[in-house]
């Protein structure tokens, strides 16, 4: 009744968890995961044959990522509804693709996902640069815990993703390319002591990535803590400062939100100063907090 199960228990997969009517496309990314030496798993008959119980606990149970495909007939499927809220409840790491143009998710399928970046599935024509999001997204969010085989040398090389884990996040700009890091410098601050600046890097270096961590595991806030500095983003709504420090307070709590104009697949981001109410922009070649998101508040994460 399905596909197949590793038959290393401890192995973990990717679950992909849909409604029925999204099986092509869910199929598809299976196979598109497959090669590339993901263990990935899915209930061919949606739940609709044999125990529903006992097909979604072998998916959930060994599963180090579940990817629900999120649509309106997901969120009103009863199967559905519990399998996604059996992952949560096992704190098992959820990555969600929208697969409705349009759609958002309330009520139980909003509270499980609030918060969570999704992975944009809405147009087929996107499809591999979706494909690619979708792995990267899984590699940072599975940890250690993902089994990883043997890549099929057929596989087209748009979706060739190099599977290792990186330092943490990178941010790009979408429109000038450039990455955001730590400069190095040291500028000493009246109120709140030493804090450093950041620049615009060409490539991305140990200084521009990024150690992601929450306030609470399901909370929507974010911390990121420079991998090479250890120092935490910060931004100063007084003198539009955007800096990094060595501990966390209010002025550097983010949110990372999709970016839902995005229309190419990419994991297309805007970061959100909570505690000034500005998103993170380039404008005029300079850092800056801006109130209403523009095309310049779009970052890659890459």
């Amino acid at each position: 009744h399905h596909f197949p199960i590793p038959k290393n228990r401890t192995m973990s997969h990717v679950m992909l968890s849909y409604q029925w009517d999204k099986q092509a496309l869910v199929k598809k990314v299976y196979e598109a995961l497959q090669s590339q030496g993901i263990a990935v798993w899915m209930d061919i008959h949606g739940g609709m044959s044999g125990n529903i119980n006992d097909s979604m606990a072998a998916g959930v149970d060994n599963a180090a990522v579940v990817c629900p495909f999120i649509t309106a007939k997901y969120q009103e499927s009863k199967n559905c509804k519990k399998e996604l809220n059996y992952a949560d409840a096992r704190d098992v790491p959820i990555v969600p693709a929208m697969a409705e143009l349009k759609f958002k998710a309330t009520g139980w399928l909003g509270i499980i996902t609030a918060g969570l970046l999704w992975m944009d599935f809405r147009r087929d024509e996107a499809f591999d640069n979706s494909i690619v999001s979708l792995t990267k997204e899984i590699i940072h969010a599975a940890g250690d815990k993902l089994k990883i085989g043997q890549a099929s040398p057929s596989q087209p090389p748009a979706l060739k993703v190099d599977l290792k884990k990186k330092p943490g996040r990178a941010f790009r700009h979408s429109q000038l390319g450039k990455f955001l890091a730590e400069s190095g410098e040291v500028k000493h601050h009246q109120a709140s002591g030493s804090r450093s600046t950041l620049v615009l890097r060409d490539t991305p270096e140990d200084t521009s990535y990024w150690e992601e961590s929450k306030l609470e595991p399901k909370s929507e806030i974010h911390y990121f803590r420079n991998y090479q500095t250890k120092q935490y983003l910060g931004y100063d709504p007084n003198g539009d400062y955007i800096y990094t420090k060595g501990q966390h307070y209010g002025a550097e709590e983010w949110l990372l939100i999709s970016d839902e104009e995005s229309t190419d697949g990419r994991r297309a981001v805007v970061i959100f100063a909570k505690f000034g109410q500005r998103y993170l922009a380039i404008r005029n070649g300079k850092l800056t907090g801006v109130a209403n998101k523009g095309p310049d508040c779009v970052w890659y994460l890459d």
